[in-house]
């Protein structure tokens, strides 16, 4: 492993892999993003019927075997197999030429929220109604929320930290966080980063529709006529390097993490707490050295349910002050859904996207404003702004938040 600097390194981003409902690499993602389309549709994986909802966020199309060989897929339950795809773009996005020195002092760090939901579905729907008692052996390695690290492990031969953090739907901002601590401190040479979700299995979305958060049609985050949010699944993943080493090899910097603030609300187990996620915007200002006003974009948590929203404005006119009424803020879960435990990281890479092409995305499918979010919320046309700082907020039932700060990286 690497030795710690005194001085901290700045952090640049030199891959980005996306896999989501709006395409299955990071190009196809930007393309609908600045198009304002979404990938909402009714769902494909379930019978709708067995269901109060119809439409959700899927990875339509997707074909395992383009990827994986038997073998892998035996290992691999779907949500792992984002993340791998994911992370093999990032990778070669930044033109990594693996060393046995980078392998050591790389390390991985990944989201997720559920983990392999569709084997232990497939498991227990075998155990319990069609009383086939024999378990598949791989379920253990197919549902463990760090199976994608693990395999990324496997596949570049990394051997330096590899873990998974597990926080609800903050999961892989708090990966990419501690990521990119590990990276500005020289804990670590370079790090994969980032998280992967996929829960369209009739066991988790029944769950979800128990809680009766989920919309009956579309997702319309900070619209007066939202109701709810639309479940999405994916995975993005990220590698970081030192600024000076990124720029030393000739790498393509597609932007910089400046940083990250996190916090728990000790307040409710799934009601939103505008405090709580204040404090979290302000920790992450406050570790990159940017004050409110410097601060162009927002890619906000944006769930589209009544609470989430306005809490959340609440907070960012209680960070921002008179700022707020300048503050371009969107919500892409408008478009590629809520994808739990992998939201944080497509929606950095959506940040990113952004401030590298100088487009921010829009709010897709708004129709009315509200007085309680009463915000610039970039309504259905994504727009023409140069902007320098940016942060993208993910605050997780349990009252966990988790904060990243970006900048433009000008060459």
């Amino acid at each position: 492993m690497s030795q710690r600097t005194s001085v901290p390194r700045r952090v640049a981003v030199t891959g980005i892999g996306v896999i989501s409902a709006l395409g299955q690499n990071a190009q196809e993602f930007w393309q609908a993003l600045q198009a304002g389309r979404p990938g909402i549709a009714p769902m494909e994986a379930v019978d709708r019927a067995l269901l109060r909802f119809a439409n959700g966020a899927e990875v339509r199309n997707f074909a395992p075997a383009r990827y994986f060989d038997e073998k892998e897929l035996v290992l691999l339950d779907r949500f792992a197999q984002f993340g791998v795809v994911a992370a093999r773009e990032a990778i070669a996005a930044a033109g990594v030429e693996w060393t046995s020195q980078l392998r050591e002092s790389t390390a991985i760090v990944t989201g997720s929220c559920a983990g392999g939901q569709n084997t232990e579905d497939d498991g227990f729907v075998n155990l319990y109604r069609n009383n086939i008692p024999r378990v598949n052996p791989f379920t253990i390695p197919r549902t463990m929320e760090n199976a994608a690290a693990s395999r990324i492990s496997l596949e570049t031969g990394v051997v330096g930290p590899t873990y998974t953090v597990s926080t609800a739907c903050s999961s892989s901002n708090h990966a990419i966080g501690q990521a990119f601590w590990m990276v500005r401190s020289g804990a670590a040479e370079m790090a994969i980063t980032g998280g992967s979700e996929a829960g369209f299995s009739l066991g988790f979305l029944k769950a979800w529709e128990a809680m009766r958060v989920i919309s009956p049609d579309t997702c319309r985050p900070f619209s007066k006529d939202r109701r709810g949010l639309i479940l999405g699944e994916g995975a993005s993943m990220l590698v970081l390097e030192p600024m000076d080493a990124a720029r030393a090899r000739g790498a393509a910097i597609l932007g910089e993490i400046i940083g990250f603030g996190m916090s728990s609300d000790a307040f409710h187990i799934t009601q939103p707490s505008p405090e709580g996620a204040a404090r979290t915007m302000r920790s992450a200002l406050s570790d990159a050295g940017v004050e409110p006003s410097q601060v162009g974009y927002i890619n906000a948590h944006g769930t589209a349910t009544l609470a989430n929203d306005a809490a959340e404005t609440t907070a960012i006119r209680a960070v921002f002050g008179a700022h707020a009424d300048r503050l371009q803020v969107s919500s892409t879960k408008s478009m590629h859904g809520h994808t739990l435990g992998a939201a944080g990281a497509i929606e950095a890479a959506a940040t990113l996207l952004a401030l590298r092409n100088g487009i921010l995305p829009p709010t897709a499918n708004f129709s009315q404003p509200d007085p309680a979010c009463n915000l610039d919320v970039i309504p259905n046309v994504a727009r023409s702004a140069a902007v320098e700082f940016a942060l993208s907020n993910s605050f997780a039932f349990g009252g966990l938040n988790a904060v990243l700060a970006f900048r433009r990286f000008e060459t």
